[in-house]
């Protein structure tokens, strides 16, 4: 009888959910174990994008309570906890761990004052080489000059500056345990040298020490602590490995740990990403590049504006039901709508890394339909990774593969056909539907000294070439409107 692999505990922590999920150290899901909570994300007019921390901790204690009845009940345990969280984002806590500020999410641009003043202060360029970060509202130094002027109070009552996977952490084992993934996705850690940035850092009112200490960066914890112990003995005395980003985790989930793998991800956002060794020799100025571990980087762009231009285009327009459209979607000649369509609904990272930025569309006619608009719309989506890709090639390569994942493209085989169309290269669409959980699970596996499983099968969508020619007029209209728009005066 083969041996039975231990199972890992992933809990991740996106944007919409909580999720606690099992994997065995070959990354195979346990479907018989897991649990999962939605929550929203609050949005204020002025740019606001905020969480509440105790709430959030409260939908993961739950959801652990929930997954650690289904390992008694099934009379097993887990041999590790990994984690999986959203980059960038973080929150304030005095010197009793008590939280003094929401989660600013990364898509919060409230700060677009303090990145400009930043940038004028710092050499730009020379901190993203060094930071792998732009100057931008997305990353903790804009927010954190943000904080200091809007929210004095609390940023005086502020002891340590952390992400929500350290402040969770922190509750349930006693430390605020903390990653080079995680603390690379900052704006405030240097990768070339595994440091927090001294320039970057004497631009800022926080000082080092409120920070988590580098020496002690990826240090898994062992012990719950007070109730927990008692709460969930199951999951005491095993390693509890300091969060990823969400990001690393896809691409390591999705198999993408190779240049020659792009990883290709469109949920509410959207980003394209390839895991090398080591640290780029030159990050190319419209993609960042952040860290899996301490050994191996992760290069790409990142688009606000994925999955939720899908999202509120079904919200907004009279479009026949889900599975109509995507039948109706799948026999459109590309660009046959003469729609040009700007997607930056709520600014644009890359290549951009513009705030200011908002959905444009022209072409329109009296003969236009909703469907018209929708292709628009997811073309334009597809375009702006075109234009990652384009960055990404240089120092990488031209990819074997690039794989695809992620819930909206997962339930859009058409919208997969236009972005293999824009890309001119096959694009593989994962069956894996867990690719950020899958990856911690991984993750925490090499650690416990598992080989890396085989690549996940999926679906092949091979580029067209008649489309492949209509793209490329698309995006000489795109880049036309763009100019007009957004840089003639």
């Amino acid at each position: 009888m083969p041996e039975q692999l231990p199972f890992i505990v992933s809990l991740d922590v996106g944007s919409s959910s909580v999720r606690a999920l099992v994997f065995d150290a070959r990354g195979e899901r346990i479907p018989q174990l897991g649990a999962q909570l939605f929550y929203e994300i609050a949005k204020t007019p002025d740019g606001g994008v905020e969480a509440d921390a105790d709430e959030l901790l409260r939908l993961t204690i739950a959801a652990l309570d929930s997954l650690h009845e289904q390992f008694r009940k099934a009379g097993t345990r887990p041999a590790a906890v990994a984690g999986s969280a959203f980059w960038h984002s973080f929150l304030g806590v005095d010197a009793e761990g008590r939280t003094t500020t929401p989660i600013l999410h990364l898509f919060d641009t409230r700060a677009g004052k303090e990145a400009a003043e930043l940038a004028g202060k710092l050499d730009a360029a020379a901190v993203h080489q060094r930071t792998g970060c732009r100057l931008h509202t997305s990353y903790w130094p804009a927010k954190l000059l943000w904080l200091k002027r809007a929210r004095p109070e609390a940023f005086r009552a502020t002891r340590r500056w952390m992400s929500f996977p350290e402040f969770a952490w922190l509750k349930l084992t006693g430390e605020a345990a903390l990653s080079a993934s995680m603390a690379s996705g900052s704006g405030l850690w240097n990768q070339r040298t595994n440091a927090y940035d001294e320039m970057v850092l004497a631009a800022l009112p926080v000082r080092e020490d409120q920070l988590w200490p580098a020496a002690r960066m990826d240090e898994a914890q062992t012990h719950l602590v007070g109730e927990y112990r008692t709460r969930w003995p199951l999951f005491d005395g095993i390693p509890w490995y300091p969060a990823y980003g969400d990001g690393a985790c896809s691409n390591v989930g999705s198999g993408c740990v190779t240049p020659d793998r792009f990883c290709l991800m469109v949920g509410t956002s959207g980003a394209m990403r390839a895991v090398s060794p080591g640290v780029p020799s030159e990050i190319p100025r419209g993609l960042w590049c952040y860290k899996v571990d301490r050994e191996r980087s992760v290069l790409g762009g990142a688009l606000t504006n994925g999955g939720d231009v899908h999202a509120w285009m079904r919200r907004n327009l009279a479009l026949p039901n889900a599975e109509e459209t995507e039948r109706a979607l799948s026999t459109r000649e590309t660009g046959a709508h003469g729609i040009t369509l700007l997607p930056f609904f709520g600014g644009e990272r890359s290549p951009y890394w513009r705030a200011d930025l908002r959905g444009a569309m022209s072409g329109l006619s009296l003969a236009t339909t909703p469907l018209d608009i929708l292709q628009a719309g997811l073309e334009a989506v597809a375009l702006s990774f075109a234009s990652i890709f384009e960055l990404m090639k240089p120092g990488l390569g031209a990819p074997r593969q690039v794989i695809a994942s992620g819930g909206a493209l997962l339930a859009s085989r058409a919208w997969t056909q236009m972005m293999a169309d824009a890309l001119g290269l096959p694009v593989v669409l994962t069956e894996e539907k867990e690719a950020s959980a899958r990856g911690a699970a991984l993750l925490a596996a090499e650690r416990l000294g598992y080989p890396r499983p085989e690549t996940p099968a999926g679906t092949v969508f091979a580029p067209r070439g008649e489309a492949q020619a209509a793209f490329q007029k698309l995006r000489q209209k795109r880049e036309w409107l763009f100019r007009r728009i957004f840089e003639e005066e």
